[in-house]
């Protein structure tokens, strides 16, 4: 614990220092050489997503998320064999033809041995990067900026399937990484992947990593990622929480402290970036609002973000829908409006980054009905859309997840290393929550709201 508190405090230094120092007056600033160049850097400096009261704003406008989850977009990009720079291309005018502005990315990975994760990935090892993986993220920002869109990069991962924080903890250890989809131990995983927020190893090594990415500079256009307004904000990792059931206070304090130090590192590298924590709100923060509270907090997280489950928290039945479908829907409701009124509390805005529903019966098959899934799409849209009217702090959302026009030919529909991408990552059935290119009606509801985000 004092090693924690050493960090936290060392950080805390780092950023005060950082926030200390101030820019030195530009000499001869009256020639036009200086005023032409400080022109350049305003305009450019407008081109950067930033936070006005409960909204974002972006070139003095308003900018609203209608967005998509695409955690594989820079495996796409990249130029070796793991990529499909054609199918990348094709997939993000797809995207920008039905009105999506931004995507939610997964930046990096970590290399596991257990069948449900991502290969190949990002990190070999701590400090161990794989260059081409990383020139598929380059590719990405580049081809999102013809198209004026924006990408939301997150850097770790609760969750086995891109490695994550418990394959940080296998390298600290030596221990193998437990599997939860074969084990079923959810509870000793999630336990397991806590242990990180305490290990100073493990937060020396995510600091090691933050920096390489924050500070790369992008190989195909020259341009460093800091000066970069195509990335919209960097992301703490994929719902990172607390712990499991029997998290302690102390451990929701330990979370906590992680959440705003970490906060505070990436904002001391990156003065031009939002921070997000990749949270699921409640239900990530082990069924306590004041602990999601808490951790939003910071100066230095400037918006907030929650994810909606239906079937996964047992509130939706995909065997019996229509007997499940009114309570579920209910809840739904009732987690979208906790989470408007805290964002509300902390005058910040408010995205839905993660939401998704099984295909009717639960079904994988592509040419399966989504009658359920494009119901809970439009109820979900119509309850953010009238509070954005309202002028709360409803400042968009990402679905879950954009399969495009990825296929799968495994009859048990699981991931092999070598297949086609999907949103449905390795960890699930390919096909489960992602939505095809072929979803038209699906599609057409998106496209609908969409619009409407954009124009209300």
């Amino acid at each position: 614990m004092k090693k924690i508190i050493c960090l936290l405090a060392a950080c805390c230094a780092l950023v005060l220092t950082a926030c200390n120092q101030k820019p030195s007056a530009p000499a001869n600033s009256s020639s036009p050489i200086a005023v032409s160049a400080a022109g350049a850097q305003q305009h450019a400096q407008q081109d950067f997503v930033r936070v006005k009261g409960g909204q974002f704003e972006r070139r003095g406008k308003p900018y609203v998320i209608t967005g998509v989850n695409m955690w594989y977009a820079a495996y796409l990009g990249a130029p070796n064999q793991v990529g499909d720079r054609e199918r990348l291309v094709k997939e993000l005018d797809h995207l920008q033809s039905i009105g999506v502005n931004n995507l939610r990315v997964l930046a990096v990975s970590e290399k596991s041995e257990i069948n449900s994760a991502v290969k190949p990935a990002v990190t070999n090892g701590f400090g161990n990067y794989d260059e081409e993986l990383l020139q598929g993220l380059d590719y990405l920002l580049v081809e999102l900026a013809k198209r004026d869109m924006t990408v939301v990069l997150y850097f770790n991962n609760f969750w086995q399937w891109s490695g994550g924080m418990t394959q940080y903890m296998s390298w600290i250890d030596g221990e193998p990484v437990q599997d939860p989809n074969v084990t079923q131990e959810w509870e000793k995983f999630m336990a397991k992947a806590a242990s990180f927020y305490r290990s100073e190893k493990a937060q020396q090594e995510y600091r090691n990593t933050l920096q390489k990415i924050i500070t790369r500079v992008n190989t195909l256009n020259g341009k460093a990622y800091v000066n970069d307004a195509t990335i919209m904000s960097w992301q703490l990792a994929n719902e990172p929480r607390p712990g499991n059931s029997q998290t302690t206070a102390e451990q929701k304090k330990i979370y906590v402290d992680w959440v705003h130090a970490s906060a505070a590192y990436i904002k001391s590298l990156d003065a031009h970036h939002l921070v997000s924590s990749g949270s699921e709100g409640e239900m990530g923060s082990v069924n306590d609002m004041q602990v999601f509270i808490d951790a939003h907090a910071s100066p230095d997280i400037d918006y907030l973000t929650y994810h909606m489950w239906i079937r996964n928290w047992s509130w939706f039945d995909k065997t019996k829908p229509a007997e499940t479908w009114p309570s579920a829907w209910q809840k739904a409701q009732q987690y979208m409006l906790a989470h408007i009124d805290v964002a509300k509390q902390l005058n910040k805005p408010l995205v839905l980054e993660e939401f998704g529903l099984d295909r009717d019966m639960g079904s994988y098959a592509i040419n399966s009905t989504t009658e359920y899934r494009d119901r809970y799409f439009r109820g979900v849209f119509e309850l953010l859309l009238t509070s954005l009217k309202q002028d709360e702090p409803s400042a968009g959302y990402n679905i879950w997840a954009w399969n495009g026009y990825a296929r799968t030919t495994r009859a048990n529909y699981w991931w092999q290393e070598g297949d086609d991408f999907m949103g449905d990552p390795p960890q699930e059935e390919q096909g489960m929550y992602g939505v095809f290119d072929t979803d038209t009606s699906t599609i057409t509801i998106m496209q609908e709201f969409n619009r409407r985000f954009q124009t209300h």
